[in-house]
């Protein structure tokens, strides 16, 4: 199931200028900072990355994933075999399902009829599909959640490109978009119910380790890698990735054990060598910790929010293969899931976008934020 291809940029605009992708993804229109107009049809769209369902759909969603990066067959073969361990299936859907009916429970909880929607960037339901279903649902205006909680391009920059894609599938134009309008809701790093729902998964993962190596343990948070480059343009002023996650990781710290030392690492890399990513990796970082005579490590994977692949594999097996090898204590904390206070965080946001907050970051993006040019081809010949 290949992923539809349409150009999101309007004749005669750069990607990176004005009008930014959250003002035409708004119909034209700033975000608004004033309450939602009454009567409006609206929804929440939580929007995700995708996961195969089956062994034969891994290698088409693989592609999906990495179409026009280069990537060679062989690295997209040792990825699958990731894949092909778990029945071909990516955790990750069932999480979002999960994460669907909690947001459903919850804002029944408080009182607010408003209908939720599902789409994936690179699988099944896609969301060009779910945005021709809420047009034929009569729905004006979809608040998107993405399963992202910081700043970058993979992970929030994309988000607005995948809204403003489905918006010009409805017309083929990207001048004329259709369907409903859209507002990203904001980065939520620091949400308290995000925070909170890793304190208690940290807090967890200190508890499993033998009582003795407990107070000593490295503390060390983990979130995906990214290219130098990528990293160097996260944000309106640059690295607010890297900014956002040591933000976030020493507020989950100060809840469990306030000032307590930690360590920011990265994981699943999947680049060329000679492109650089953010550094170090967790593996080598747990090597290192052991040279230095640490005695016991928890991982506390702050960068994500849901236990996928990436997390599952990338932490429980090869981090953890490591520190046994390294004779380290091993604990890793789990991510935020469905923990309720992380849930009641993201209904909260939304509220305040249709109460009419101030819309911050992830909601009202600057047109040259996050924005990565693209390589120029390689050569034919």
């Amino acid at each position: 199931m290949p992923r539809a291809i349409v150009d999101i940029t309007p004749a005669g605009q750069r990607p990176d200028e004005d009008p930014s992708l959250a003002v035409r993804n708004n119909g034209g229109l700033e975000p608004s900072s004033a309450p939602a107009p009454a009567g409006r049809r609206e929804a929440l769209l939580l929007l995700s990355f995708g996961g195969p369902e089956g062994h034969e759909d891994v290698m088409p969603f693989l592609e999906n994933v990495t179409r026009g990066r280069g990537i060679p067959r062989e690295r997209l073969e040792e990825v699958a075999e990731h894949y092909h361990h778990f029945g071909g299936v990516s955790p990750i859907n069932d999480q979002n399902k999960a994460l669907l009916a909690a947001l459903e429970g919850q804002l029944r909880a408080a009182g607010v009829d408003l209908p939720v929607y599902w789409g994936n960037r690179n699988w099944a339901p896609y969301v060009e599909d779910v945005w021709q279903q809420m047009a034929g649902d009569g729905i004006q205006h979809a608040y998107v959640l993405a399963t992202s909680a910081y700043a970058s391009f993979s992970g929030c920059r994309q988000y607005h490109e995948d809204i403003a894609r489905a918006r010009a599938a409805m017309t083929g134009d990207a001048g004329a978009a259709g369907g409903p309008t859209a507002e990203k809701l904001p980065h939520y790093f620091d949400a308290e119910g995000f925070v909170r729902a890793n304190a208690d998964a940290l807090a967890a993962a200190l508890a499993e380790l033998p009582e003795g190596l407990r107070d000593g343990a490295r503390l060390v948070a983990t979130a995906h890698s990214i290219p130098d480059s990528m990293a160097a343009v996260a944000g309106p002023e640059g690295h607010a990735y890297e900014l956002e996650l040591q933000a976030a990781a020493r507020q989950v710290v100060d809840l469990v054990a306030h000032g307590r030392d930690f360590d920011l690492v990265w994981q699943s890399r999947s680049g060329p060598p000679s492109v650089p990513w953010l550094e170090p990796d967790v593996n080598d970082h747990l090597k290192a910790l052991a040279r230095a005579g640490e005695r016991a490590v928890v991982l506390f994977p702050v960068g994500f929010v849901s236990d996928h692949l990436e997390v599952i594999w990338d932490l429980d097996n090869e981090a953890k293969e490591t520190a046994e090898e390294l004779g380290l204590a091993f604990a890793r904390a789990a991510t935020a899931g469905t923990h309720p206070d992380f849930v009641r965080s993201l209904v909260g946001l939304l509220a305040e976008r249709r109460a009419g907050g101030e819309p911050r970051l992830g909601t009202n993006c600057p047109a040259s934020c996050c924005f990565v040019p693209p390589r120029p081809p390689r050569p034919t010949a």
